[in-house]
């Protein structure tokens, strides 16, 4: 089999919409295990979730509607994933460098740790309160943080939809 005619058929709607789906399975699967390890994600790790759940309804919508001839509900949904992940490169890239210390990351987890007046404060802060700092990655990836990785990941997903998109026979 030729080279060209296997990414031909990766990039087939169906193909391609299952393959996300797959990637975001895995990407959330992946997030799961890594909190069970005791890992807690912070704020901005949670919004950059949003599209693999995203992932979850428009790649199976995507595929069907490309299986069934729906050419326009099939687009729409590549279209609007590839717009998704797109933002969520973008997202990734913001992280990545509030993690650098580039840019000011949002106060509610990376602004200055605020005392509390008295001992009880605290002591009621530590039980209400538990802040994971957007500007302190705690797990590193062959020397990059999971923001890092999340925006290769994503530019690749939108990518891929993009690609799905356009194979979409007229």
């Amino acid at each position: 089999m030729e080279w060209h005619s296997v990414v031909h058929c990766v990039f087939e709607p169906r193909n391609a919409s299952l393959l996300i789906l797959a990637a975001a399975v895995a990407a959330i699967g992946g997030a799961y295990a890594y909190e069970s390890l005791g890992y807690l994600p912070c704020e901005l790790c949670y919004k950059e979730r949003v599209p693999y759940y995203a992932a979850f309804a428009l790649a199976p919508l995507a595929a069907f509607a490309a299986q069934t001839g729906r050419r326009g509900m099939a687009r729409a949904a590549f279209l609007l994933m590839a717009l998704l992940f797109a933002g969520n490169a973008i997202l990734s890239i913001y992280h990545s460098g509030v993690e650098w210390k580039i840019f000011a990351g949002p106060s509610d987890c990376s602004g200055p740790l605020s005392t509390a007046p008295s001992v009880a404060d605290f002591m009621k802060q530590l039980q209400s309160v538990k802040v994971v700092r957007c500007d302190e990655p705690n797990l590193w990836i062959f020397g990059l943080t999971l923001a890092n990785w999340n925006v290769a990941i994503s530019a690749v997903l939108a990518w891929m939809a993009v690609l799905g998109a356009r194979r979409i026979r007229p």
